[in-house]
């Protein structure tokens, strides 16, 4: 989805600060101590595949994105260079991947902030901000990038006061490359929302130029604070309770800073959920206008510019799935969705004339092939979940294409 409500013509600072504050959300906050189940003592190059992927997703939908500067990223793409099924099935891997994301990340501030109630602490907070978002209230560019000073502010302190504890003395737990290749699917999760620079084509200064720029740099900044982070984690809790772990950096910080961190976990997760909900509205109201869902969800309420059918039906979605399903499977699920849609975006990008492209035509067929082989060794249930799904809105592009009908 495209970033509303920013100052037009945002230069390298200012889209950096787009990219931060998408990023560092409720992920860095949780994957730590599924992957280290998974990958052991590889975790740390389980962390460089994920945001090496990222990186590939980025920059292919950067390069989309500056000929197509449109609403709905790879469902718009795959329309125009694969097919309207392909686009169809982008966009609804996204409304999936998305919705169990919105409830991963409301089960990770809940298990914060109230770890025995957090179901329906979780279900309570998507309430909370579906009405926020109908109500029309939106987190500006300038409020994001507070929140992400308070929640890197944060990060930092507690790596500063976590370092003199760490020995450099690693406990090794082995595991196989698969293990780790499953590690690096869950752990694509915490680079979720990089997508978002992707989409500022229009609203940077020289964004052939900036926005390569952008993406590149910012993810590796992150990647670099996530690895300082995946370290120190190592090095003081170690692998083997790091991977038992319900709230690993609360565990790391000294009893005085576990509050702040708590409450800076809870403060980056609600800044997430808040964009996630606003996107799949969007997103689902971008496909109800073209016809590929109910005419319904459309509607927008003129009082606030607010798809409020959609807010309230996407959000009824992120409420069930946090009563019924735990963060690990919707860290999975979400991944398998999210990185399948990716992949359509890289098959977009193989399908693009030369004219368009500005990154070499090999890089696209190496994202496709990455975000492949991390979605076929995610748990198997997130595997499953991502084959019915596609299986599942295959079969109603088929059916609707039999009849001839569109879903308004």
């Amino acid at each position: 989805m495209r970033v509303t409500g920013l100052v037009r013509r945002l230069g390298p600072l200012g889209a950096s600060a787009i990219g931060l504050s998408s990023m560092i959300g409720a992920g860095v906050f949780y994957v730590w101590a599924p992957a280290a189940q998974r990958a052991g003592s590889w975790l740390l190059l389980a962390l460089v595949i994920a945001g090496t992927i990222a990186l590939l997703n980025a920059l292919v939908m950067a390069q989309l994105s500056l000929q197509n500067p449109v609403s709905g990223g790879a469902y718009r793409f795959g329309q125009k260079y694969v097919s309207p099924r392909v686009g169809f099935l982008a966009g609804s891997l996204f409304l999936i991947g998305k919705t169990s994301s919105a409830g991963a990340i409301a089960l990770v501030a809940a298990r914060y902030l109230a770890p025995d109630q957090a179901p329906v602490v979780a279900a309570g907070l998507v309430a909370l901000f579906v009405a926020l978002n109908i109500t029309g209230i939106r987190t500006t560019a300038g409020v994001s990038m507070v929140v992400v000073l308070l929640v890197l502010g944060v990060l930092v302190a507690t790596l500063g006061v976590s370092w003199p504890a760490t020995t450099g003395q690693f406990e090794w737990v082995d595991a196989g490359g698969f293990g780790v290749l499953q590690a690096a699917g869950l752990m694509f999760f915490a680079f979720a929302g990089y997508a978002r620079m992707a989409t500022l084509g229009d609203e940077v200064k020289n964004p052939s130029r900036v926005l390569p720029a952008v993406i590149i740099g910012t993810l590796l900044a992150v990647l670099v604070l996530y690895g300082l982070i995946g370290w120190v984690l190592s090095a003081t809790i170690g692998v083997e309770a790091l991977a038992f772990s319900a709230a690993p950096l609360a565990e790391l910080a000294p009893s005085g800073l576990a509050p702040v961190v708590i409450a800076a976990a809870a403060l980056a997760s609600l800044g997430s959920l808040a964009a996630i909900l606003a996107g799949l509205s969007r997103t689902s109201m971008a496909m109800a206008q073209a016809g590929d869902l109910p005419a319904r969800l459309g509607f927008v309420w003129s009082r606030t510019s607010s798809p409020v059918v959609a807010e309230l039906v996407m959000g009824m979605a992120a409420v069930a799935v946090v009563l019924f399903f735990d963060p690990l499977w919707l860290v999975g699920a979400s991944s398998g969705a999210v990185l399948s849609y990716y992949a359509i975006a890289h098959w977009s990008a193989i399908r693009q004339p030369a004219p368009e492209r500005v990154l070499p035509s090999w890089l696209p067929w190496v994202g496709l092939v990455g975000c492949t082989v991390l979605v076929v060794t995610l748990p198997w249930q997130s595997v499953i979940a991502t084959a019915v799904a596609i299986v599942l809105v295959l079969g109603v592009w088929s059916l609707r294409a039999r009849r001839g009908q569109k879903l308004g």
